[in-house]
């Protein structure tokens, strides 16, 4: 089981309160993690990832016991304690403005 943690718009939007649980079979990469995320939850489809390209959306961040893997690689393993429902997957919007 794999706990993730989104941003109020996101759990608005999915219907969820504010920690999700995943169950999870096979090796939990980042990509392996969000497909498994959004094939639970459908209407998160395109706003995590473009749904063609699986590229991380421009204000969409990825973090794992406190590291950023919003640009790390699809096929990159996620810690340990993450895996193991120790510590949460984090998806957060990014904020821009001036």
């Amino acid at each position: 089981m794999i706990r993730v943690l989104l941003p109020e718009h996101l759990r608005k939007l999915a219907g969820v309160d504010r920690e999700l649980q995943i169950e999870f079979a096979g090796e939990a990469t980042l990509g392996s993690v969000l497909d498994v995320l959004e094939a639970t939850y459908p209407v998160l489809r395109g706003t995590l990832r473009d749904q063609v390209t699986k590229q991380r959306r421009a204000f969409v961040r990825f973090y794992a016991c406190g590291e950023d893997f919003s640009h790390e690689p699809a096929d990159t393993a996620l810690p340990e304690a993450v895996v193991t429902g120790v510590e949460p997957f984090q998806v957060i919007g990014a904020m821009a403005g001036g």
